[in-house]
């Protein structure tokens, strides 16, 4: 019987990652938050972040092809809307009136 793999410094460099991104996207929300591209880093972090969970916590990469594509799909909604809020929110907000 083959010997269970150790998950343990994955799981560790993960987490230590998330804690790494979740405090840079806090240290540029106080250095960047005039700049007019500020909402593609913050998308972006949010994207990497949900891409890291969804492979190492979830573990994405061994399910089934359909469901690893409807959890990719889910993680690029948010920091799409992000954007088109961002730069388009008034656009959106007129669609959206009644």
């Amino acid at each position: 019987m083959p010997a269970a793999k150790d998950h343990f410094p994955l799981l560790t460099a993960a987490w230590l990652a998330l804690v790494a991104l979740t405090l840079l996207s806090l240290g540029l929300s106080e250095w960047a938050r005039d700049l007019a591209w500020f909402p593609l880093v913050v998308a972006a972090i949010m994207w990497l972040k949900g891409a890291l969970i969804a492979r190492c916590f979830i573990e994405t990469h061994i399910a089934h092809p359909f469901i690893a594509r409807v959890v990719q799909i889910f993680i690029a909604i948010a920091p799409i809307a992000l954007v088109i809020t961002a730069f388009f929110g008034a656009t959106v907000a007129r669609w959206a009136t009644l």
